[in-house]
């Protein structure tokens, strides 16, 4: 994919400002929408700021910004449109439908949505709701390149094959979600963690605290390099996956098994709130947030120098 896009982006908040900031520092022009007073303002500063942030220079590309005055006009000469609203169905589908029939037949409409699928975002859509896809982006948006492209069965090849170029193109790493599931993947994959910590911490087994020790100074740090599919053939050796699963699989399969439901109840809720204040007391969330970032910017450079990233 390559030359100057069109981008539209409907809904200026942190995450449509990630996106405006990536395309911005992709060379790309962007035009923006967002009804709530002083959204321009905002979104300025934010793209100014994630720009800093990452370490792209966003001085020259914010004059590639333009702020419209309404959704349509924003959208009415648009490549590719990335719907960021609030994360509710109806309201979704009221602003997808009033995309799809303003831009152009051509462009492409991606919602940063996180649970929703494409056929319930494009139900109101009645123009062309084939080229309404799921773009959706992990936090912090303007520093992980992951990128979740959900089609609907309408949606064609071309479409799907473009959506994801475009994302490649402005340095994300995106990945084809080839059914429609409630929370996509990375967020059930989230949540099969959150379940069994969940329940390990209801049971008194260990603190939030060493949950969270656990994956950050374990596991973690592993999957962070290759994931936990690779990482696992890794540990097998010369015999790779193979290996792992033909000696380890029959106990991990009984460790599978034994996992646990939970039910969020309000003594659950309160042993995680209180378990996260006392592992986080005394510190500042805003330097941890910030610490965050720079750990990650870290990371995704040395991903970069060891080809694992363009």
């Amino acid at each position: 994919m390559s030359g100057i896009l069109k981008i539209a982006i409907l809904g200026t908040g942190v995450i449509g400002a990630a996106w405006a900031t990536g395309f911005l520092t992709a060379g790309h022009t962007v035009t923006a929408f967002d009804p709530a007073e002083g959204a321009e303002e905002r979104l300025r500063a934010q793209v100014a700021s994630f720009g800093g942030e990452a370490g792209t220079g966003t001085t020259s590309a914010l004059d590639n910004l333009i702020f419209a005055p309404s959704l349509a006009e924003a959208v009415a000469d648009a490549d590719f449109v990335q719907e960021n609203g609030p994360e509710r169905l109806e309201v979704k589908q009221s602003m997808l439908a009033e995309i799809d029939a303003a831009a152009p037949e051509s462009a492409i409409i991606a919602s940063s949505t996180s649970g929703f699928a494409p056929s319930q975002l494009n139900a109101q859509a009645t123009k062309a709701p084939g080229r309404i896809v799921v773009g959706h982006p992990f936090n912090p948006a303007h520093l992980v390149p992951l990128v979740e492209v959900v089609p609907s069965a309408a949606t064609s090849a071309a479409v799907v094959d473009r959506a994801l170029a475009i994302y490649e193109a402005i340095g994300k790493k995106p990945i084809l979600v080839r059914a429609e599931l409630p929370g996509h993947v990375a967020n059930r994959l989230q949540a099969a963690m959150w379940q069994e910590a969940y329940s390990l911490v209801e049971r008194g087994v260990v603190t939030v605290a060493d949950i969270d020790t656990a994956i950050a100074y374990g596991p973690g740090l592993r999957w962070a390099i290759l994931g936990p599919l690779a990482q696992q053939s890794l540990s097998g050796g010369a015999g790779g996956m193979r290996h792992v699963l033909d000696h380890l699989g029959p106990p991990q399969e009984v460790w599978m098994h034994d996992l646990k439901q939970v039910r969020l109840g309000e003594e659950l809720k309160e042993k995680l709130i209180s378990g996260v204040d006392e592992e986080l007391d005394g510190r500042d969330l805003t330097v941890l947030a910030q610490q965050r970032d720079d750990m990650l910017l870290e990371l995704i450079a040395l991903k970069r120098k060891y080809g694992e990233l363009p």
